[in-house]
């Protein structure tokens, strides 16, 4: 015999069925998740559109080895720049258990590299709105960026779209946000992070270590180091604090490298303007990784660039400077686009090549003209500083090439040589000050540059900046390309 249904027993319960009913009608009605992105000309399918995160807060377990996922909570504040009836986050490689939305579970979906989150109520324009996230976050998964193994435990290296990896973001560095991570990890452990040191606190025999950053970041340039470390510390000027964080085994042994970091800030200091972050400090870890990262206020170095001979003591300091130089060209004024990388690198490897000039007597000039015999062939292959080609499938952080370091730099030289060093070293102060903790662009640079000449330089960077060719070099009509001729 069939069963009669039985009626609502109460008015409260009849409108929770009617509000699950009509849930799900609006869940029938949308299509199927997709990812989206904000259309970045190298990373179409990175970021996405309709909010503006203000705030990160990231909870990690470290469960004491670093081949074990890592429980974590990830929650994102934010304001909502258009309707929204499904938000995308960029998250892959972990498993998400669940999502809420203000307070309420919310249903998720993947979609490719993104999490598509459906939740109970459509957002409104302009809303503020709190999206949390509990998921792991796994350090086996993430081979092509993320966590990155070390001989004792894990750092973070995020460019150019891996933060993703980690947690769940809106990862695309137009989109900056102040941090804050919580870590839990074993007592013998110690933890490092971006920022400043908020909170730490004993749970038996584990340890929940909190920072803060103090400005805004991008997700690329985020960093957490948990390992068997030594923080030694020190005052840079103006009573800047300054914490390394480097093997407790090879603190003493690295330390003749860790007491140059003062005068490396004062130097850069002289050519742009104070520094612009809360604190500063190295991480070298115990790792292979191919390269040196600026992550925000904790720059990331090989342990086997300050160990090996065959490097000399003024290629290691310029190497130095270069990551700390990114803190005001990438880190504070950070790039809209990714085709503005350029601006990042090549001011890096231009104060890189001016510290290397200045006390290890390698000429600026013979560098720039050697990376101008170069530079039509660098153009040709990855094209030019400002409009690069993207990468193959699986080869991301291939934008990072030649032509983005030194074939950079040499728009900047060139650039000197048009408008004379005094309105040079004018607009890099300019840039760096008007443009602090927010994202600028090349146009932005373009025009800020014509207004310290006073004259219209969009000429000038259409050439340099977009031209299949290099231009003629200011004041140096001699220089020549060896670019291989094609029949």
């Amino acid at each position: 015999m069939p069963l009669t249904p039985r009626r609502p027993r109460s008015r409260h319960l009849r409108a929770l069925l009617l509000a699950a009913a009509a849930a799900s009608v609006v869940a029938a009605a949308l299509p199927a998740p997709v990812p989206l992105g904000i259309g970045d000309p190298l990373f179409p399918h990175l970021g996405n559109p309709g909010y503006d995160v203000l705030s990160y807060d990231i909870g990690l377990s470290y469960p004491g080895n670093n081949k074990t996922p890592l429980e974590a909570v990830t929650t994102i504040d934010a304001v909502a720049t258009d309707a929204l009836e499904r938000i995308n986050l960029d998250f892959a490689r972990g498993v998400v258990h669940g999502v809420e939305v203000n307070g309420r579970a919310a249903r998720f979906e993947s979609a490719d590299e993104d999490l598509v989150i459906t939740p109970r109520d459509p957002v409104h324009a302009g809303e503020r709105v709190r999206i949390t996230v509990r998921h792991t976050s796994d350090p086996d998964a993430a081979t092509d960026g993320g966590w990155v193994r070390t001989t004792d435990g894990l750092v973070m290296a995020n460019q150019a779209d891996a933060a993703h990896r980690v947690f769940p973001c809106n990862d695309h560095p137009s989109d900056k946000a102040y941090f804050t991570f919580r870590v839990s990890a074993p007592s013998d452990m110690t933890v490092v992070a971006n920022g400043v040191p908020a909170a730490r606190e004993r749970e038996g025999g584990r340890t929940v270590t909190t920072y803060r950053s103090g400005h805004p970041m991008a997700t690329e340039l985020a960093q957490v180091s948990i390992g068997r470390s030594a923080v030694p510390r020190r005052e840079g000027p103006h009573g800047l604090p300054i914490r390394d964080v480097v093997p407790a085994v090879d603190k003493d042994l690295l330390e003749p490298w860790l007491k140059k970091t003062p005068g490396h800030i004062e130097w850069m200091e002289r050519q742009v303007g104070r520094y612009p972050f809360e604190t500063y400090g190295v991480l070298i870890a115990g790792a292979e990784t191919g390269f040196e990262l600026e992550t925000q206020t904790l720059s990331l170095f090989e342990r086997s660039l300050f160990t090996r001979p065959e490097f000399p003591a003024w290629y290691v300091d310029s190497v130095m400077v270069h990551e700390l130089a990114h803190h005001w060209f990438g880190d504070s004024v950070t790039p809209r686009s990714w085709s503005d990388l350029w601006l990042n690198e090549g001011h890096a490897t231009w104060y890189e090549a001016r510290y290397a000039e200045e006390f290890g007597k390698r000429s600026l000039e013979q560098r720039m003209r050697g990376a101008y015999a170069l530079s039509d062939g660098w153009r040709a292959a990855g094209g030019p500083p400002a409009a690069p080609r993207a990468t193959a499938p699986g080869q991301k952080i291939g934008i990072f090439r030649p032509v983005v370091y030194d074939g950079s730099a040499l728009v900047l030289y060139a650039l000197r040589q048009e408008i004379g060093t005094k309105a040079f070293e004018r607009l890099e102060r300019r840039w760096v000050r008007d443009h602090r903790d927010s994202t600028a662009s090349t146009a932005d640079f373009s025009a800020l540059a014509s207004r310290i000449a006073g004259r219209d330089l969009s000429g000038f960077f259409r050439a340099w900046l977009y031209g299949e060719k290099t231009p003629p070099m200011p004041g140096h009509p001699q220089w020549h390309s060896q670019a291989p001729k094609h029949a």
